[in-house]
């Protein structure tokens, strides 16, 4: 497919021969500004790119599920922006950011007077000005010859715009002129990252902080820095990324009607951060992208091929959108680092943007299980960063394999926690098999720091699944389904049961939060007032049961407390 073509067949747009875009309805609402930049960014800044760029580096679908990864190669050849539109007119003087601003006839501040065509000639030359002052001078005939019959200002000649804009320094505005039409009303802004302010505001109120106790901060402020970006779809990385989840921040908690949108020149992504419906503690966030689609049944190639979905067939790259879900920060969650999960995904048609469903390129499973058989043979070709700061190639050698494994191991931890019992089993085997292989022993001993702090995270990982049978019992949930409170008794006392002579070597976090979820099923008001206050000639059978199963629990609390105030006095 000609990135000229793409989202040519689509009714509300009317594509250029040139391959430029417009609207053909008018753009007033966010909703419908952000489906229109969806296809000019995807179209002129993903697209185009992929056409132009010899290899053009796609995006591994693994990089759109959370926790994300900071991208430590930056590719200057390919655009990047940000930028933010506000659902409303705006008050130059009183924004809390700096722009430099773009006029229109239609702005509420100009009142036509004589000459409207000298009145717009000398605003169109103002907008170009602003523009020049700001734009390299390899750039600036390219630009004048472009723009010299168009409109800067108006949405009409954004996708011609937006090449330029991609590739100047800090981010675009839009905004609602008097007609209440969106247009570009500046450049050239600063969008403000008082990280400071909001980090720490965050961390006291997640308890990681607490005022003035520098060992807490120090030991907690990444976790907590982490997790307030992934809340708004990035990871601890560059400044554009920062300020773009900062400020969407800052707008949604002053009840804006934003969007917020950038592109980063390492990531490769595509990400929309707009406020949503009132009373939702986060904004939406979304990312497209450009991703190929790994090996799998020829039915699923075969559907996607026919549909068209294909951007180009030989190399299988398909537009992908994913739709996120944020998450409440919870100390006492087993997984309490989930900020972000995917909610939805989406492959867009290229031309006419029209959206499947129904394949999963992102939580497949088998892919993982293939994936993962293939790093510990040394099979699997790509890259990876372990610890943040280190780009490893391939899986050539034990030393890579285990950074392969540790960043693998890190990336899906979350998931792992959560996956059905016959889906971990194969991963325990696969991982187990590797690690303990007694062949393997000389080569382990010389890698003994990595294959240990390999060895740790599984353990985590092993640990904490016992534990979550622990907290989703706790709401009486079992393998997804409710149960009764005997049920919960009977299961959690014999989960605590197995669970006692190994618990000297569960990780500290791990221990309290296994006495938590059992203290709360201990003080569960219903519980406590339908089976324990009653004198024992008022039960039933069932419930004198549920009475000796609660005692037992009492007991075996008691004993994970001793253990773990044995273990911290050791």
């Amino acid at each position: 497919m000609k990135w000229q073509t793409a989202f040519s067949r689509i009714e509300t747009v009317k594509a250029l021969k040139n391959g430029h875009l417009l609207s053909k309805t008018p753009l007033r609402g966010l909703e419908a500004l952000r489906r229109f930049l969806d296809l000019v960014h995807t179209k002129f800044c993903l697209l185009k790119p992929y056409a132009e760029i010899k290899g053009y580096p796609v995006v591994d679908a693994r990089d759109l599920l959370p926790s994300f990864e900071p991208n430590l190669t930056e590719f200057s050849e390919l655009p990047g922006f940000s930028m933010v539109a506000l659902g409303r007119p705006l008050d130059y003087f009183n924004e809390t950011f700096q722009f430099d601003l773009l006029h229109t006839c239609r702005d509420p501040d100009i009142r036509v007077q004589g000459d409207s065509c000298v009145l717009e000639a000398t605003l169109q030359g103002k907008n170009q000005e602003c523009f020049l002052a700001h734009m390299p001078k390899d750039m600036r005939e390219e630009f004048k010859e472009a723009v010299s019959d168009h409109h800067i200002s108006d949405i009409a000649s954004y996708s011609l715009l937006i090449g330029f804009l991609s590739r100047m320094d800090r981010a675009h505005v839009m905004s609602l002129d008097r007609d209440g039409l969106f247009y570009l009303s500046g450049i050239y802004a600063s969008l403000p990252s008082d990280l400071d302010t909001e980090l720490k505001r965050f961390g006291l109120r997640a308890r990681k902080f607490r005022s003035g106790d520098n060992r807490l901060y120090e030991q907690n402020r990444e976790f907590v820095y982490q997790f307030l970006m992934e809340l708004y779809g990035y990871p601890i990385s560059s400044e554009r990324k920062t300020s773009a989840a900062i400020f969407a921040r800052r707008l949604h908690k002053t009840g804006e009607n934003f969007l917020v949108k950038a592109l980063g020149q390492s990531d490769r992504t595509l990400t929309s951060i707009f406020s949503t419906q009132t009373g939702r503690a986060y904004p939406c966030v979304e990312k497209i992208a450009l991703v190929p689609v790994e090996l799998r049944g020829m039915d699923v190639i075969d559907f996607l091929d026919r549909g068209g979905f294909f951007v180009d067939r030989k190399r299988r790259i398909v537009i992908l959108r994913v739709i996120y879900r944020q998450h409440k920060f919870d100390l006492n969650n087993v997984r309490q680092d989930r900020a972000l999960s995917v909610w939805r995904q989406e492959i867009v048609h290229p031309l006419t943007a029209e959206v499947c469903t129904s394949v999963n390129l992102l939580k497949d499973t088998y892919t993982m299980s293939l994936k993962l058989n293939d790093i510990v043979r040394g099979e699997f070709i790509g890259r990876v960063v372990y610890k943040k700061n280190d780009i490893v190639e391939n899986t050539d050698s034990h030393d890579k394999r285990l950074k392969f494994l540790h960043a693998w191991l890190t990336k899906h931890q979350r998931r792992m926690i959560g996956y059905s019992d016959e889906f971990y089993a194969e991963i325990v085997r696969v991982l187990d098999g590797y690690l303990t292989d007694p062949g393997l022993a000389e080569e382990f001993g010389e890698l003994y720091d990595l294959h240990q702090e390999v060895w740790t995270t599984f353990s985590y990982i092993r640990q904490a699944r016992k534990i979550k049978e622990l907290e989703d019992l706790k709401g009486r949930i079992h393998k997804g389904k409710k149960i009764s409170y005997l049920t919960m008794l009977h299961l959690s006392t014999a989960i605590l049961a197995d669970l006692k002579f190994e618990f000297s070597n569960y990780f500290d976090i791990l221990v309290s939060k296994a006495i938590f979820f059992s203290e709360a099923m201990l003080n569960d008001r219903y519980l406590i007032r339908t089976y324990l206050t009653p004198r024992e000639d008022q039960l039933t059978e069932n419930g004198l049961r549920i009475r000796k199963l609660y005692r037992r629990l009492v007991s075996l609390v008691d004993e994970l407390k001793a253990i773990r105030k044995t273990k911290a006095e050791a």
